[in-house]
C-alpha cells in the first residue's frame, strides 16, 4: 500500500523514471538534488531558462519578483511561484503547480498540478499528482526527540533510516486547512483530511481522515 508505484503515477513527474528505482518513495529523499541536476542538464533551452546556479525555469512559468529560488531546482511549465515564496533548493516542481504566498519548499518533489497555495511548509516530502495542501497546512519533518522516522502501517514498522522525513501524498490527496502531517505520514491515493487535523501513520486509499479514531471509507 505504501510502495512508490501504488501511491504515485510516475508519468506525471520529470522525476518519474528516477522514482521508479525506489521501492518506497522516501528512499528518494537523499537523491532529489542529484536528480535535479541530471534532469536540468537535459532540458531544452527553447523551453527552459537557466536562472542563476542550477535553477531551471520553464519559459511559460510565472515567477513573482519577490519569490526566492535556490538551486538545484526545476520549475515546470505554466507553474506559478507567487509573492514571498521561498524555495530552498533540492526541489523538482512539476507542470501546472502553484507555489503560493509565503510557501516554503525544501527537498521536495511536487508532481504535476500540485497546489501549495497559501502559507504552507513542505519539507523532505513528495506530493503526488493533483494533490492539494489547504491554507496553513504543513509537513512536520523532524520528530521532537530527533530520533529516526518510522512509517507505521497496521502492525508493521518500516524503518526509513532518516532523521528528516515529512510526508508522502499520493495522487489526488486533499489536505484540509491548518492541518499538520507529522513525520512519516503517508496519505494514499484519494485521501481527504479534515481541517485542523494532526495526522500520523498511513491513511489507506480513498478514505477520509476525520480524526485518528474516525478514518472512514469514501462513499
Amino acid at each position: 500500500m505504501v510502495e512508490t508505484r501504488e501511491l504515485l503515477d510516475l508519468t506525471r513527474s520529470l522525476a518519474g523514471p528516477y522514482l521508479s528505482q525506489c521501492q518506497y518513495p522516501w528512499q528518494a529523499l537523499d537523491r532529489i538534488g542529484e536528480w535535479c541536476l541530471a534532469i536540468g542538464k537535459t532540458l531544452p533551452e527553447g523551453e527552459f531558462e537557466k536562472r542563476g546556479e542550477n535553477v531551471w525555469v520553464a519559459r511559460d512559468a510565472v515567477i513573482y519578483p519577490t519569490a526566492w529560488i535556490a538551486g538545484p531546482c526545476i520549475i515546470g511549465h505554466k507553474t506559478e511561484v507567487r509573492h514571498g515564496a521561498f524555495i530552498r533548493g533540492n526541489a523538482i516542481v512539476g507542470d501546472g503547480c502553484v507555489v503560493g504566498n509565503s510557501v516554503e519548499l525544501k527537498n521536495v518533489i511536487l508532481f504535476d498540478n500540485v497546489q501549495t497555495p497559501h502559507y504552507n511548509y513542505v519539507g523532505d516530502s513528495i506530493l503526488g499528482y493533483k494533490s492539494h495542501m489547504g491554507a496553513g497546512s504543513i509537513t512536520s519533518n523532524v520528530k521532537s526527540d530527533k530520533s529516526l522516522v518510522v512509517v507505521k502501517t497496521g502492525g508493521e514498522r518500516l524503518e526509513t533510516g532518516r532523521k528528516k522525513f515529512g510526508a508522502v501524498l499520493g495522487d489526488y490527496v486533499e489536505v484540509g486547512c491548518n492541518s499538520v502531517l507529522n513525520p512519516g505520514t503517508v496519505l494514499c491515493r484519494g485521501v481527504s483530511v479534515y481541517p485542523t487535523s494532526s495526522v500520523r501513520g498511513v491513511v489507506p486509499p480513498d478514505h477520509i481522515y476525520k480524526d485518528r479514531d474516525h478514518i472512514v471509507p469514501r462513499t
